[in-house]
């Protein structure tokens, strides 16, 4: 007879803001206890504990983070506290300045969000920005780069699996068309990578593949300098196949010389509750070594501990 799984036990919110502030005094910060409550509690259960520690100790709990903390461990620890959407908003808002701009980072939100997500997002940036998301990267951006973002932070895609394969056959010709004549930031390739389906694009991509004889993604590789191409390649994988996006991204991070930690940060905190697990699995197939020793061997102390206890957040 098979034995019920009984769940772990999760204290309540005031047990855990309890606890964090016990963690923060004394003489020195437990950061250990940090990792334990913080690391282990989804996006729901920390709101929870942030409003019930504002509640009982007038401070917000990301001061107290902010005041006690330091350096890459800090930030992992204050981005995965965060509300996801508010998270996002500030990643991109991060991105559209100066010193920390990155296409990259807004593309990435932009494609790898849920339309519901991806508004939430836009609501949340307006709301602490007091301006809106798509005026920023509109500021912040300008030619073809412009063209492609401003109508990716601002889609609302249909989020069914409904496929319209005519449809489908149709736009894979004129996307061979238009990438045959190098035309690859004509008005009708950004409207088809900007507005259809997650599924319908899907569609229409294996159409193009089988109708001719070559992935949309490798003809896009036909002028490999090109900038804005490498973008566009990045968006369709994005759309399609989020986890072989993510793990590009983890493995230049971790291989180049002196880690990239924001980048290791913003994948890691951003996707422990979504498609790590994935993500995980695709690291494994494409380095054949384990995510979890990779990032054992090129972090260290509070800050190895807590990408690790994320790494095994996809299943709280």
């Amino acid at each position: 007879m098979a034995t019920l799984k009984v769940p772990p036990h999760v204290p309540a919110p005031s047990e855990d803001a309890e606890q964090l502030r016990q963690a923060f005094e004394g003489w020195g910060t437990n950061e250990q206890l940090i990792i334990d409550i913080l690391a282990h509690r989804n996006a729901a259960q920390r709101n929870s504990i942030r409003k019930t520690y504002q509640e009982a100790y007038g401070k917000d709990l990301l001061k107290s983070l902010d005041e006690e903390l330091s350096s890459d461990f800090e930030r992992a620890v204050v981005l995965f506290t965060l509300d996801p959407a508010d998270r996002d908003a500030y990643l991109a808002n991060e991105s559209t300045k100066r010193f920390t701009s990155s296409n990259w980072v807004i593309l990435e939100i932009a494609c790898t969000r849920s339309s519901h997500e991806l508004f939430n997002v836009r609501k949340a940036y307006h709301a602490r920005y007091k301006k809106s998301l798509e005026e920023d990267v509109a500021h912040h951006t300008k030619g073809d780069f412009r063209k492609l973002l401003v109508p990716l932070v601002s889609a609302f895609r249909y989020e069914g699996e409904e496929v319209n394969m005519t449809l489908a056959k149709s736009e894979a010709k004129i996307l061979r068309d238009k990438i045959s004549d190098k035309e690859y930031s004509d008005e009708e390739v950004i409207r088809i990578v900007t507005t259809r389906s997650k599924a319908q694009l899907n569609a229409t991509l294996n159409h193009y593949n089988t109708a001719f004889g070559n992935f949309f993604n490798k003809d896009l590789k036909a002028d490999a300098d090109d900038e804005f191409l490498k973008l566009l390649r990045a968006a369709i994988k994005c759309l399609t196949v989020p986890e072989k996006y993510f793990e590009k991204v983890l493995r230049q991070a971790i291989n180049k010389v002196g880690t990239d930690e924001w980048a290791l940060t913003r994948v890691v905190t951003t996707r422990a509750e979504v498609d790590m697990v994935r993500i995980k699995e695709e690291y494994q197939r494409r380095n054949s070594v384990a995510l979890e020793k990779a990032i054992a061997g090129d972090t260290s102390g509070d800050y190895e501990k807590m990408l690790l206890a994320l790494i095994g957040a996809g299943d709280v």
